[in-house]
């Protein structure tokens, strides 16, 4: 009598079995993504991410080609037909758009070709401290010792000084105040914070066992720092400076308005919120609208660095 379990097992082989002539089809194997393939691939899906991206693009192209968005001047006013003139805001884009000055200057036009002067200085200010406190945070925390020593107590000394304060006397020794100026006082004294992100993520990094075989095949120290170290270390530094970038719009518009900052003739938000404070009763427009163009440009910055912390942060996944 015939087996019957081994006749079912051998007629589920065969059917199981591909026919004469026709390949299975191979599944390839799903490609592992890196930290920055799930970060990004996180990053598509958030709408905060989005938002702000779509904001930060916008306000991008505006301070590149102003002349796309209004053909009015910044700088020519009309006190005779438009001084103070009220919003028509049926007529968007139009120079009366959002109404006039008190130097019958149009609040539009000066609120687009302002955004050149914020952007500027935010984006030159996060590239300087970036670069000088990458540098110092990797230098201090691969090499320790005597370096790390004296690198993390010249941090601490700065550290210590009121960042606005601090700014105001640099801002002080200047007769002019220009772009570059401002840009240069508040990364003289910004840099402090990338340093001690960096140091920490460098100390931690270096303790990694790719690290260890790194130095023991022989490679150099320029090999280990740029290669196997500073990529790993730039996701909490890409973070900080993404949220700092609009910390230092607002410490220009905040420089501006007391004055200590940028100064006409240079269109600056920070310039037209300090003019507009005079104007509030009779004309809170002046004030109101660079005021809001501030608020949400430091808003998408901070929401693009928050949306960057979500993604590269694995806790939060």
């Amino acid at each position: 009598m015939p087996d019957v379990t081994k006749t079912a097992t051998a007629v589920d082989q065969a059917v199981a079995a591909p026919a004469a002539g026709v390949s299975a089809p191979v599944e390839k194997p799903e490609k592992a993504r890196s930290l920055w393939g799930d970060a990004w691939a996180d990053l598509r899906r958030n709408p905060y991410f989005i938002v702000s991206s779509v904001l930060i693009a916008l306000l991008l192209i505006i301070s590149a080609v102003p002349s796309l968005f209004t053909s009015a001047s910044p700088t020519t006013g009309d006190l005779v037909h438009h001084f103070l003139s009220k919003p028509e805001l049926g007529s968007i884009g139009s120079p009366e758009w959002l109404g006039y000055d008190q130097q019958g200057r149009s609040v539009y036009a000066r609120l687009i070709y302002g955004t050149r002067a914020s952007i500027i200085v935010g984006v030159a200010v996060t590239a300087i401290v970036t670069l000088v406190g990458g540098i110092m945070g990797m230098i201090s925390g691969y090499f320790g010792g005597w370096v790390d020593a004296v690198l993390s107590r010249l941090t601490d000394v700065f550290f210590g000084i009121p960042f606005l304060l601090g700014a105001m006397v640099v801002l002080q020794s200047f007769v002019e105040r220009t772009v570059w100026v401002v840009v240069f006082a508040l990364a003289f004294l910004g840099w402090t914070q990338i340093t001690r992100v960096m140091r920490g993520a460098v100390i931690t990094i270096k303790q990694a066992d790719y690290v260890h075989a790194a130095k023991a095949l022989g490679a150099g120290t320029s090999r280990i720092l740029f290669r196997h170290i500073l990529p790993n270390a730039m996701a909490p530094v890409i973070v900080v400076a993404t949220i700092a970038l609009g910390g230092y719009i607002s410490a220009e518009a905040t420089l501006s308005f007391l004055g200590l900052g940028l100064a006409a003739p240079t269109v600056s938000w920070g310039v037209d919120i300090s003019a507009g404070v005079a104007q509030i009763r009779v004309a809170p427009h002046v004030l109101l609208w660079p005021s809001i163009m501030l608020s949400l440009t430091v808003l998408a910055f901070i929401m693009l660095g928050e949306a960057v912390r979500n993604a590269l942060d694995p806790k939060l996944r």
